[in-house]
């Protein structure tokens, strides 16, 4: 049943945010804020919808009546830089306790899905410190890479340079976007093929990698 009501909000976003700002007024930024501060905080919510969301919110800050966009701005920043935050001491503390490293050197773990940490571990090897800013862009990576990072003991400092900027790099793009494309006549007629593009776009190159890294696990097995 939730999930149909996820789905009519995805595809419906501006008209729920004009319900949203009539009903809630100031408390909107405040429901905004636990949105973005939820998907970014709390590893167990990597499906809430973070581009998509933004997009729209940024498009209605275009509109007359809308958000404003400085603080929207301001306010979902810091729900992204504090939510990663979060995350991080999170997987510094209470990693140990939660996740176990099997005896192929992959992380387990029963409540947390392993799939998903060990792609983030990986993709963390491979690009280091950027995988911070970059997993922002990557729905699930930009949940699990905080979260990754601190079981990784990423040096704290290093990690609070990259959290911010890639914080203000992926909320200022996807609002400066939707404000200034989001409402042309033809994307209004057809935003909810346009929310459906984004989730495409971000999730793409989640599936390259898994698909890379499936190739080379086969390739290593059929070596052995």
């Amino acid at each position: 049943m939730w999930l149909i009501q996820l789905k009519d909000i995805l595809f419906h976003l501006p008209d729920y945010l004009a319900v949203w700002n009539s009903e809630f007024g100031p408390w909107i930024y405040v429901f905004l804020f636990l949105i973005i501060f939820a998907e970014t905080g709390c590893v167990f919510l990597p499906f809430l919808p973070g581009d998509s969301l933004l997009f729209a919110v940024g498009a209605f800050t275009a509109v007359d009546g809308g958000l404003s966009f400085s603080k929207t701005l301001m306010c979902l920043f810091a729900a992204a830089v504090l939510g990663d935050t979060v995350n991080f001491v999170a997987g510094k503390w209470l990693g140990k306790k939660l996740i176990k490293v099997g005896p192929d050197g992959e992380l387990e773990s029963k409540l947390i899905r392993p799939k998903y940490m060990n792609q983030t571990r990986r993709f963390y090897e491979k690009h280091g410190g950027k995988t911070i800013v970059l997993a922002r862009f990557f729905p699930i990576f930009r949940t699990y890479a905080p979260f990754v990072a601190g079981i990784c003991s990423m040096d704290y400092l290093q990690f609070v340079f990259f959290n911010t900027f890639g914080g203000f790099v992926w909320i200022s793009s996807l609002l400066l976007c939707g404000y200034f494309f989001g409402n042309i006549p033809e994307v209004q007629s057809h935003f909810h093929y346009v929310i459906v593009a984004i989730l495409l776009i971000s999730i793409l190159p989640a599936i390259v990698e898994m698909l890379r890294s499936r190739k080379s696990h086969v390739a290593e097995d059929a070596s052995v």
